[in-house]
Parts: C-alpha cells; sequence; structure tokens
C-alpha cells in the first residue's frame, strides 16, 4: 500500500463524494489544511474516540477521564517549553518563494530516490538527516540539502536559504484591550494567550485536583480527548497533517524508577489495541525516536502502512518528572505525591516525590485516515457477461458510522411498514438507516461505499413468514433469517 499516490488520491474523492470529509469553508475556496467532517465522518470518528475511550476508562481500572479548557494560563507554555522550543526549522526556496519544513524536504527526496531503485541512497540520506537534526545542525542540514542537488518541486532550483526555526503556536488576546501583560490569576484586562498545542498540559495541571478528589493510587492515569491547534508551516497529506486536529492522550502517573518497565507495558498494550481493529500486524511497526524530545528519555512512535507510505499515528513516551516539575517550579504549588510502597532499592517508604509519567498520544483524525485507509477497496466483479465493480469500506463493525441499512423491495404492499418497525426496534440500539428509492442493486453500492456492514431486504416473503435477507457487506452474501433476529446478529457484531 505504500507511496501509492493514487490510491491516497482516490480515498480523498471517496470521502469528499460520500459525506466523510470536506474542505472547511469550500464554498471561500477553503482554507489550507483545515477539514470538516461530515454525516458519515463525524460519525466514524466518534466511533474512533469512544472505542478509545472506552477502552482506556472503562478497562483499565486506574484510569480515568477529564475534559480541559483550550485556553490555559499562558505561563503554561512558559513551563512546559512550548515558548522557547516549540519550532520547526524551515528552509525557503528564494525562486518559489515557497516554505518547506527541512525533514519533509530531505524525507520527500529519499522517497524519489526510493521509488526510482536507489534505495541506499535513501537509506543514507535519512540517517544523516536524523543525525544532524539530533544535534540541531542546521548549517549540516543545508549541506545535506545542497550537496544531493535537491531541488524545490515549484521551482525547479535549488536556490536555498539558511534554515532558521519557526514556532508552531497561535497566540490571540484574551480580553478587552491588546496587552502582551500577563496579569495574575483571576485578574482582569487582556493578556496574551495560545491556542494548545497539545493535550497534556491540561491533565499535568489537574493531577493533583484528579489524584485528590478521586483518591488515586500511584500508578494511575489520567486520559483526555480534544482539540490542539498547530501553525504549521508545511501541512500537507489530507487530514494526516492540519493545523486544528483532535488528540486521544493519556498520561500515566508512576514511581521514579519504574519508567522502564511501564514504557514497555505501554508499547505492548497499545499495538495490541491497534490490531483488535484487524487491519493486519505487517502493517504496523515501531520507529524508535533518535532526537528525544526536551522531557523525554525515551521515545518510539507505532508507525501505521499509510498509502503515503510507513507514518506516525501514535507516540508512546517516557516523559520523567519533567512537567510536573516545571510546574511546580512555575505555579510555586507543590506537585508531590506522597507514597506508602516500599522502594526496593531502598526498602524504605518511597515517601514525598514528583511522579514520573508514560504518555500514549494518538492523533483522532491520524487515526480516522488509517481507519479510512485501511477499510478502502476497490473491487472488479465483473464476469464474462457483465462488466462490474464497486467500491467498500470494509470497516470494524464497531466502527461503522451505519450499522444497519433496512431496505424494502417496493414502496408498497405494506413493506415500508414492516421496514418502520424494524428501524424503531433497532435505532435505539445502534445507528440505522432506512431507504426506499432505487433499485435494489443500487441501493446496496451505496451502502457498501459508506461501510455499512449489514443490509437487511425486506420482500413479500417476509409478509408470509416473517423472515428477511440480510446481505453481508464483505462477502455480499446473503441469507434468509428470522426478522425477530435482525437486531441480535448485528449487536453480536458490533460490541
Amino acid at each position: 500500500m505504500a507511496n501509492d499516490s493514487n490510491r491516497f488520491q482516490a480515498i480523498i474523492s471517496h470521502a469528499k463524494e460520500y459525506g466523510f470529509v470536506f474542505p472547511s469553508s469550500e464554498i471561500y475556496d477553503g482554507l489550507q489544511a483545515v477539514y470538516d467532517y461530515g454525516q458519515w465522518g463525524s460519525e466514524l470518528k466518534k466511533n474512533i474516540k469512544d472505542y478509545w475511550w472506552e477502552s482506556m476508562t472503562r478497562m483499565y481500572e486506574n484510569i480515568v477521564g477529564i475534559d480541559a479548557a483550550i485556553f490555559m494560563h499562558p505561563t503554561t507554555w512558559k513551563a512546559s517549553g512550548h515558548v522557547d522550543n516549540f519550532n520547526d526549522p524551515m528552509i525557503d526556496n528564494k525562486d518559489s518563494k515557497k516554505r518547506y519544513r527541512v525533514d519533509h524536504l530531505i524525507e520527500g527526496y529519499a522517497e524519489e530516490q526510493s521509488a526510482t531503485g536507489n534505495e541506499q541512497l535513501a537509506k543514507d540520506v535519512l540517517a544523516q538527516m536524523d543525525a544532524l537534526l539530533a544535534k540541531d545542525d542546521f548549517a549540516g542540514l543545508k549541506k545535506l540539502i545542497e550537496d544531493n542537488k535537491i531541488k524545490c518541486a515549484v521551482s525547479g532550483t535549488a536556490n536555498w536559504t539558511d534554515i532558521r526555526q519557526f514556532n508552531l503556536m497561535f497566540s490571540t488576546e484574551f480580553g478587552s484591550t491588546e496587552s502582551s501583560e500577563i496579569p495574575p490569576s483571576g485578574g482582569g484586562g487582556a493578556n496574551k494567550v495560545y491556542l494548545r498545542p497539545e493535550t497534556a498540559q491540561g491533565i499535568f495541571v489537574n493531577f493533583l485536583n484528579v489524584q485528590k478528589t478521586g483518591r488515586m493510587k500511584i500508578p494511575f492515569g489520567i486520559a483526555q480527548i480534544g482539540k490542539a491547534f498547530r501553525n504549521e508551516i508545511v501541512a500537507r497529506q489530507f487530514i494526516f497533517r492540519m493545523r486544528e486536529f483532535e488528540q486521544m492522550e493519556m498520561q500515566f502517573f508512576i514511581q521514579p524508577g519504574t519508567q522502564k518497565q511501564w514504557y514497555e507495558y505501554w508499547k505492548e498494550e497499545r499495538l495490541k489495541w491497534h490490531l483488535a481493529l484487524g487491519f493486519g500486524k505487517e502493517q504496523y511497526r515501531f520507529h524508535d525516536h533518535v532526537k528525544l524530545a526536551h522531557y523525554a528519555d525515551a521515545a518510539c512512535d507505532i508507525e501505521f502502512n499509510f498509502p503515503i507510505g510507513f507514518k506516525e499515528v501514535e507516540g508512546i513516551h517516557s516523559r520523567t518528572d519533567f512537567d510536573l516539575k516545571q510546574h511546580q517550579e512555575y505555579s510555586k504549588k507543590k506537585m508531590q505525591y506522597f507514597d506508602n510502597d516500599i522502594d526496593p532499592a531502598t526498602n524504605k517508604p518511597y515517601g514525598n516525590y514528583i511522579p514520573y509519567v508514560i504518555e500514549t498520544s494518538i492523533g483522532l483524525d491520524r487515526m480516522f485516515l488509517l481507519v479510512l485507509s485501511a477499510a478502502y477497496e476497490e473491487q472488479d466483479l465483473s464476469t464474462p457477461e457483465k462488466q462490474d465493480s464497486r467500491v467498500v469500506l470494509k470497516f470494524p463493525a464497531k466502527l461503522a458510522p451505519m450499522k444497519l441499512a433496512i431496505l424494502p423491495l417496493l414502496k408498497k404492499d405494506g413493506l415500508p411498514e414492516i421496514g418502520r418497525k424494524l428501524m424503531d426496534d433497532c435505532r435505539t440500539s445502534f445507528r440505522c438507516f432506512y431507504e426506499e428509492k432505487d433499485a435494489i442493486g443500487k441501493r446496496y453500492r451505496r451502502m457498501d461505499a459508506i461501510g455499512t456492514p449489514f443490509c437487511v431486504t425486506i420482500d413479500h416473503q417476509t409478509k408470509e413468514d416473517n423472515t428477511v435477507t440480510i446481505r453481508y457487506r464483505d462477502t455480499m452474501q446473503q441469507e434468509r433469517i428470522p426478522l425477530d433476529k435482525v437486531k441480535e446478529i448485528v449487536q453480536a457484531a458490533i460490541m
């Protein structure tokens, strides 16, 4: 599936045509790297959120959820390091005036080389890039670009500026008058605030609130789903990299010195969660970070084999005690936990300490694209007698936007009434779709295109013996079943 640009474009087109994803404010020619989720996209997105949320907060007794505000006191981002360190190295082409993120520019060149058979060169260039990025060696990175004669896709020239850092946070004014001054907490007036670039800090500043009110004992986790905003200079690849996106994060608070074992534990647990969707183990891999973030002592990504290649969908990070320690320093509030457990190293109680943290962070929009990409399939169903094909989205039934389509064969003879009764019986348990228009074959194809796993056809035999024809999306097999078994079959599949 990797590096299949035609497939990727087909998925993007299908997403718009069938109500999954639209360019934002498209009637005004859109806004770059901002997208709206349509009627089926919003359902799929919600189902992914529910699947993650329930797996975290229901299946683990020691993980609870919160919903922190997007706006936070600006000192939060000074303490977290985002004000000083949340930058991307960028380079401009002097002829086209187009700006590139340095790693994207070099990775694009490596992909081109790999596609033309120069795989060793591609590996060497990427290895050099990783080493230079780890040292923040911008002069070396520019030399790497120049030595390999990497060109701008627009101008076709290699006339590059020096590499510079750009901060990725959106800022705005909070209050009635413009001011860069930050008043005391709860004070009046205006001050500069940021749209949060990540959801994690909302968890860290609420660590003590949750621990005390929930009487939580370490180890324990706090989960959150929420919007984040990054002023990506070079946003690309559909919803893979956007300026407004959602994260599903869990911060797991642990005893100092246990981070290695918990890091390995959450790597395994998170991969299990992905594999449970059934998209194939070979489609995933771990990628260890060469350059660690300023807060981490270990980090890796779970990468998925998208049509654009293996790309990050989830990160697992050992954040040490950096965040809580920083917030303690800047806020002057103690962020400590008292632990009666025995430290095996000293054979004494742990006592007071600032907990260490293991983070699991998954991009909801990237997960949406993963599910859409893995589910999308073009099938040639032609026979010697007839040309035929279909596009089907083979979503796991639990994630499918629509679970059941109820399709009366005719608009008369009492068939719609039977269909409506079945609809009323099922709609309180799962999402259903009712349609009478067009030939049954066309209706099946429309349901395939939005990924509905079950279609039920009501015909004249239904009136005689209370049976219906159920059609299974993936195999297109049909069978006759009792009408009163429909709800049970669908519920069993979506559990």
